[in-house]
Parts: C-alpha cells; structure tokens; sequence
C-alpha cells in the first residue's frame, strides 16, 4: 500500500494548511524546502501541492487521500468528496458588489427582476445565489481582475471573495449583499476513508480546529 497522500493547497492557506498538518504531527518542513517541486516523501507519507481550485479534482479521484480547501471551492464544484473538519482558518465572505455610485441601480434592478449582468470566479455559486433569489443573471466567467469588470462595462457587478475588503474599496466597489462564509475545510477520498479509515481517522482527529481571529473576513 503507498503512502497516505495529502493535497495542499498553494496560496492564501498554504500556510494554515501547514500549520493544521503539523498539530498531527506530520513532517510538513519537508514542503518548504523548494517551492517548485510538486511531490514531497517524508517518512509515511506524501504530499502534493496545487492550485486550490485542483485539490478536490485529485481527492475525488483518489489520486489524493486527503487534501485541505476552502469552502467556496467545494461550493462552487460540489465534488463528490467526503467533508471531515472545518479547520477555522482563511476565513473569508463570498459577497455581491457593485461600484458605489451604481450600487442603488444596481440593487433596484435585482430588485425589479431585471437581467443583471455579474463577473466572477465562481459562475456556480453566482447561478444559484441569483436562483435563490428568484431572479436571473447573465454570468459572465473570468479568472482574474473580477474587480475590472464593472469598472469598464463588462458587468453592473460581481461575486467575489473578499477576507479585508481592501481590494473591494481601492475599487471603489461596495458589497450589496454576503452570500456564504469560507474556511478551510479538511477533505477525504471516500475510498480511501473506508479502506484506511484508521488512518485517515487519525491524521484528522489530531489536527486541531483553530478558531477564526476577530475581524478577518470583514467587508
């Protein structure tokens, strides 16, 4: 049997991700060592860095057995992936928000029923926020500057995460409504959790939740 294989996220909580690892007293220095290898084999285990968009890809798969990420991208994929433990970290609000002096416009055409069009990131989660509130939404995907967009004409708004708010007000962007709340969650293989429960149980029981400072995740 290979070693268990845990996929972390690279990015905003790479860092979290190491530091929940390392409650379970697992050998996760070993992923600081250069930050351009994707493989790492300390003792019995193995780790595998990504894109944290890719992460439930390779546990659905079973190409990991665990793997940490946020929940705005379980939302927004809706893996078939088992979730254990909300870890309590990189906490941030997904919002709808629109540039300050078009947030009144804005908000009185959802609230007319009016076809809005909204840039993001997270074209799933947008389409069922916008079905919620049984209005509809031309979504327009993109994969970076989703704050450019009502800026130049592309959308009247986006859905974005945002953990300060800072880049929302550099923007002049103003959040018209909070849609769901992300942390980071741990995540299994659901093979892999019945096949190496005793494992896997482990390595989870022993990472400690961490509760979310005071003040992040603020608009």
């Amino acid at each position: 049997m290979r070693r268990l294989r845990i996929a972390v996220p690279k990015g905003a909580i790479f860092e979290d991700a190491l530091a929940a690892l390392g409650t379970a007293g697992l050998p996760v220095d070993v992923l600081r060592e250069n930050g351009r290898r994707l493989v790492y084999r300390s003792g019995g285990t193995e780790f595998i860095t990504s894109r944290p968009s890719d992460v439930p890809v390779f546990v659905e798969h079973g190409a990991a057995d665990l793997g940490i990420v946020g929940k705005d991208v379980l939302e927004e994929q809706e893996p078939n992936v088992m979730e254990l433990k909300d870890l309590g970290t990189g906490g941030c609000r997904m919002v709808l928000a629109a540039p300050g002096e078009k947030a009144r416009a804005v908000r009185e055409a959802i609230s007319h029923a009016e076809v809005v069009r909204v840039a993001t990131k997270f074209p799933n989660t947008a389409r069922r926020y916008f079905e919620g509130l049984g209005r509809q939404a031309e979504v327009i995907a993109l994969h970076g500057s989703i704050e450019l967009a009502p800026l130049v004409g592309l959308s009247e708004c986006i859905v974005d995460l945002t953990a300060t708010g800072t880049t929302l007000r550099e923007n002049n962007l103003v959040v018209l409504d909070s849609i769901s709340y992300s942390t980071a969650r741990v995540i299994a293989n659901r093979g892999s959790y019945r096949l190496r429960h005793d494992e896997v149980a482990a390595v989870v029981d022993a990472m400690r939740a961490r509760k979310q400072p005071q003040g992040v995740g603020g608009g």
